[in-house]
């Protein structure tokens, strides 16, 4: 049995010896990324946060000030806020006001008519007090009376400026026509993220430098790269600069359509974020990105959309808008300008052009290189993998004055006539802008798009129609025949749907390389073993100078196996790929950036949903754009509120507390359909809890649970569990202990279905603190369907390292016991051992199996929950055999 990437568990006792289990329940700092661990099962130490050593910018160091700009004495308080009594919500009466406005608009997104009749109906209840709200133009009156948290809007218009004396009005509608380009003063947005007090303590005011304990260098926020700290050398050459905060301004933008079938309508978003705020905040989508501008597309009829003078006009009016929509920021990229923190300090702030987040078109069009070329780099595009140098706005500008054309296009990839919107700005040189991508040029990119397809390509290739169909059916029962997993994306059907999202990409990728094992060659299996080896490196939160050397050993192992797709014909025509190539400048892009998660173009696409498309569902489809400029303003100030009435102490006691649910119905029993997510707060490094309700209409003595379970050991193995607890110091085996030298296990035992397991995981998609859970499972039936019993990692040796520190297990039974008056959280575990003292060659898995007694009854033991690490996720390992047509998930933990 494969234990899938995400684990991997440790070495074991033989099977036919019983285990016992862990002494000590005392939780160890877990962590893990997107993927879980690495294809050769090294857990992610890196989310362990060993000492560490700090270094910030000595000169461009971010000094407190006062609003006049005046460095204050270290230590001095900041100025407080002017804030109104705290029992002033205006513009709103109340906070139940302010919570029903919120509530309307933001959450429920509240029809116009259906919201004025709710408040006709309200009237007519109240009588004597009113509704809330006399009408819907009153709700929206209010919120936008709101004195916080806003960026007007407002627009200019482009218009081709070339010769239109002779042109055909009616072919080329477009040059005639102006393009209106909406958009929000970036000053004033900066202004306000920098002083939203919910980043209080989440963002860094000056580049710093992190070491560990071994002096090894760590990669982190983006504060803690190359880039920002070599531009605050720059700046530091003006001697009023000191002192003050490098505020570099990330940008991203990305096309997206919000309707296909009403006739393709597009809208094209720019986003913003400042580069101070932590990689977490930016991804947990809490006003760290803020959408600033909705620029232009120009259309034409499909005989000019490819011409060139079509072509030149369009980039041209990307990057005057560009130009135009960050030019309120020049000023304040050489001269500091006071500017207002979450800390309530005032800081002198000098602006500058950050990373650019796009996907590879976009990169493109914004580097003005021709398509198939590399935006970083100059290898050509028929060898990107072969020599380049690195492309630079200098080198673009000296090879206009020296050639032509068509050798600029042909021999360097640059659309000539055309400069960047970065040159006219200072410090800002696109080609060191373009961020990593990790969703297009690495999840959906080289993974769906390049290898999964090649895989497919392979089977056709090598077999006849009807076998390469049958051995598809196969790798898809595999897929779909994968046990339950906490947050795992089911696929009943395999990977045969029509539309892949990120998040689909994501999850094949977890449950892929089991799957095709057996039916491919072993240097092909090999190939994605090594691809996702540098998927789970480059997706972790934190990334040091071994890390790095790593990711440039599996992009190395990666490349010379891939040629197997060469070899047997797949890909004839080489690996020249801009997406594939971009491999290569990950351990640069770190060193520069830092992890890319924190630039990863997922973060503007799912701002896409709450900026664009959302809006326009709720717009009246006519003249749209205006309506979803106001829905965004709207939500961007009841946002500032909640933030500034929270800040004030205000919303301490929430309207929707339990307590105040007085006419809802009770929750579900411990929401037993969530498998976790995303939490906030950052109190521990993780825990394992008991769910909140027990089962009920069971026994609730030993000896009942063993004749309803059917487990007749489960007495003694309690009895045994308590020995162990009563006695740390136990220096012999437990299974020695005589059994009537342990204590009865003579008190109420209450069944629980699951367990929540907690734990710090920045690099997944985390709350504010890093915080991720998961619940793991043990139940008879889940979701009115077959039994569900998730394995685990239990911990062995603290201080060997990922799964040789870990024993793999599956749960039987949650429980709890009381024995002298002291409360037991315990689980009813089966074993499993690993087959060898590596992972599996090809694969990069551990491989375990089931521990048995002699006479073949599986071994159990009864464990301490705080010895739980976290959920486990083991998948059979099938080999070059068939999975039967029949077989379900619930099942596949014990077919193999």
């Amino acid at each position: 049995m494969n234990i899938a990437p995400r684990h991997r568990p440790a070495e074991t006792p033989p099977p036919e010896a019983h285990h016992s289990p862990p002494h000590s329940p005392q939780q160890q700092p877990p962590g893990d990324d997107d993927f879980g661990m690495n294809a050769t099962g090294d857990w992610d130490a890196t989310n362990a946060r060993p000492h560490e050593i700090t270094e910030y910018h000595p000169l461009i160091n971010g000094l407190p000030c006062d609003s006049n700009g005046e460095f204050l004495p270290e230590g001095a308080a900041p100025p407080p806020w002017d804030h109104p009594p705290p029992s002033d919500f205006s513009p709103y009466e109340d906070q139940q006001q302010f919570e029903l406005a919120d509530l309307l608009f933001r959450r429920d997104e509240m029809a116009s008519q259906t919201l004025n009749d709710l408040m006709q109906v309200w009237g007519a209840r109240h009588c004597d007090k009113g509704p809330p709200f006399h009408s819907t133009q009153h709700l929206h009156d209010v919120i936008d009376s709101t004195a916080i948290g806003g960026a007007p809007w407002q627009s200019f218009t482009v218009y081709y400026n070339g010769d239109i004396d002779s042109i055909d009005i009616e072919a080329e509608p477009w040059k005639i026509k102006g393009f209106d380009v909406w958009y929000r003063d970036p000053r004033v947005v900066l202004h306000n993220q920098l002083g939203n007090p919910d980043f209080d303590g989440e963002m860094d005011h000056a580049p710093k430098r992190v070491y560990d304990s071994k002096n090894k260098w760590r990669f982190q926020d983006f504060m803690s790269s190359n880039w920002p700290w070599r531009h605050c050398d720059d700046i530091a050459q003006d001697p009023n600069t000191h002192g003050s905060t490098f505020c570099p301004v990330i940008m991203g933008s990305d096309k997206t359509t919000v309707s296909i079938a009403t006739g393709h309508t597009e809208y094209y978003p720019l986003y913003i974020s400042n580069g101070l705020i932590h990689n977490n905040i930016r991804r947990a989508h809490r006003n760290g990105l803020t959408l600033v501008a909705f620029l232009a597309i120009p259309k034409t009829d499909a005989e000019h959309k490819d011409s060139d003078e079509f072509r030149k006009f369009r980039r041209s009016l990307f990057h005057e808008s560009l130009r135009v929509i960050f030019e309120t920021l020049r000023p304040g990229m050489t001269t500091p300008e006071i500017v207002r923190f979450a800390d309530a300090y005032f800081r002198r702030v000098i602006y500058g052009l950050g990373p650019y987040i796009a996907d590879y078109q976009e990169q493109v069009l914004i580097a003005c290189i021709v398509q198939g070329w590399c935006a970083r780099c100059t290898a050509r595009f028929d060898d990107l993998d072969g020599p380049g140098g690195r492309r630079s706005q200098a080198l673009t500008e000296s090879l206009f004055g020296v050639l032509g054309v068509k050798s600029l296009w042909d021999d360097y990839g640059i659309v000539s006539n055309i400069l960047p919107f970065t040159h006219s700005f200072p410090r800002a040189d696109i080609h060191e802008l373009m961020a990593p991508d990790l969703l297009h040029q690495i999840i959906k990119g080289t993974f769906k798009d390049h290898l999964v397809t090649w895989v497919n390509d392979y089977l056709e290739l090598v077999h006849t129609h009807a076998e390469a169909v049958k051995i598809v059916a196969d790798i898809d029962r595999r897929i779909a025949a994968v046990p339950p997993f906490p947050g795992l994306r089911r696929f009943p059907e395999g990977r045969g749907f029509k539309q892949w999202t990120g998040d689909d990409s994501k999850a094949l990728m977890k449950v892929y390389l089991p799957a095709i094992s057996g039916h491919v060659p072993g240097r092909m299996v090999e190939a994605l073993k090594h691809f996702l080896e540098f998927c789970y490196l480059v997706r972790r939160s934190v990334l040091d100078e071994d890390d790095l050397v790593a990711v440039d050993d599996a992009v190395r192992d990666f490349h010379q196996a891939r040629t197997i797709f060469e070899e047997v014909g797949v890909r004839l025509e080489g690996f020249s790929l801009p997406r594939q190539h971009s491999l290569k400048h990950y351990r640069h892009l770190i060193q520069e950036f830092g992890a890319p998660n924190g630039l990863c173009s997922s973060i503007t696409k799912s701002a896409h949903i709450r900026a664009v498309k959302k809006p326009w569902r709720r717009s009246s489809r006519y003249k749209a754009l205006g309506q979803m400029l106001l829905v965004n303003q709207r939500n961007d100030k009841l946002a500032a509120s909640r933030v500034n009435f929270t800040s004030r102490g205000m919303l301490k006691k929430s309207l929707f507390s339990v307590e105040r649910q007085l006419a809802a119905p009770p929750p579900p029993p411990d929401d037993e359909d969530d498998d976790g997510g995303a939490m906030d707060g950052r109190d521990i490094w993780g825990e394992v809890t008991l769910a909140r309700k027990p089962i009920t209409s069971i026994p609730f003595d030993a000896h009942g649970l063993a004749g309803h379970y059917d487990i007749p050991s489960f007495p003694d193995l309690i009895s045994r569990f308590l020995y162990e607890q009563t006695h740390p110091n136990l220096d012999i085996p437990l299974v020695d202990v005589p059994i009537g030298e342990c204590p009865s296990p003579m008190g109420k035992i209450r069944v629980y279905p699951s367990t929540v397991a907690t734990f710090y995981a920045p690099s997944n998609i985390s709350g504010l603190g890093g915080m991720f859970r998961e619940r793991i499972r043990a139940v008879p039936s889940w979701c009115s369907g077959p039994a569900r019993y998730d394995c685990i990692f239990v911990e062995q040796d603290e201080d060997l390292a990922g799964f040789r520190g870990l024993h793999a297990a599956r749960v039987r039974m949650f429980f709890e016991i009381t024995h002298e008056r002291r409360k037991y959280p315990c689980a009813l575990v089966t074993w499993f051992s690993s087959v060898s003292e590596e992972p599996c060659p090809e694969t990069g898995m551990w491989i375990v199996e089931p521990d048995c007694a002699r006479n073949g009854e599986r071994i159990m033991s009864v464990i301490h929950v705080d010895t739980i690490l976290r959920a486990a996720h083991l998948i059979g390992r099938v080999g070059a055999d068939r999975v039967p047509r029949r077989l379900l998930p619930s099942d596949s933990l014990d077919a193999f």
